[in-house]
């Protein structure tokens, strides 16, 4: 099979895993927190599989990753929360990386890097030099938002190095979500409105601060 064969039969095939997606009603079901959960315990050991599949298909194309890490502990116990919670992520990842790399060629692979934000081409050379280490501090810091696996798939980093990186980057943020998330999310939702005001206050005078630095700091024409 030629290149460019296989880079339409991975297009094709993510299209299809996608419309198969949403005929099933995938995208609705992880919008309403209630009836996934409902959903989820009633297929029993399946829907172990149904979590993983839909983390995998849904994510890497549009669906944030947050939502399905957050609503695993809600679902079951912390423990089968975080194990598959990592698997859903690293399969999401590894689909993600491998489908950027199979099919980023020519005018894809612009589109792909426009889409990514500039500041993070500086980590090519990064990637180069310390592949594993970049990819561990960009996955611990930033996690798994579509556009950092198309970075990965495109730049030179290897499948090992994104695998072993994404991996150990994700355990400690991934641990601490399914662990606290019954509480984190039971908070969030009977935090009094004060807090949401002075949470919104003080991002705003951190973006002011940030803005003035930068205004500062930057070379006089």
């Amino acid at each position: 099979m030629s290149t460019r064969t296989t880079k339409i039969a991975a297009v094709l095939g993510v299209a299809a895993m996608l419309l198969l997606a949403q005929q099933l009603g995938l995208w609705h079901l992880f919008a309403d927190p209630a009836h996934m959960k409902q959903t989820l315990l009633g297929l029993g050991p399946w829907g172990y599989a149904a979590f993983i599949a839909a983390y995998t298909l849904l994510q890497p194309f549009g669906l944030p990753g947050t939502v399905f890490i957050m609503a695993a502990p809600l679902v079951w116990p912390w423990q089968v929360a975080f194990a598959l919670s990592m698997v859903g992520t690293m399969t999401a990842s590894v689909l993600g990386f491998l489908f950027a790399r199979l099919v980023a060629g020519g005018w894809l692979r612009a589109r792909l890097q426009a889409r990514i934000p500039a500041r993070f081409h500086k980590y090519d050379k990064a990637l180069e030099r310390h592949a594993l280490r970049t990819v561990f501090w960009l996955r611990l810091v930033f996690w798994m938002p579509p556009w950092l696996h198309a970075f990965f798939g495109v730049s030179g980093v290897s499948f090992a190095a994104h695998f072993w990186g994404s991996l150990a980057g994700y355990l400690l943020p991934l641990l601490l979500v399914s662990y606290f998330g019954q509480q984190l999310f039971d908070a969030l939702r009977h935090a009094p409105a004060a807090l949401w005001l002075w949470l919104g206050l003080g991002v705003l005078l951190i973006a002011i601060a940030v803005s003035l630095k930068r205004r500062r700091s930057a070379p006089v024409a």
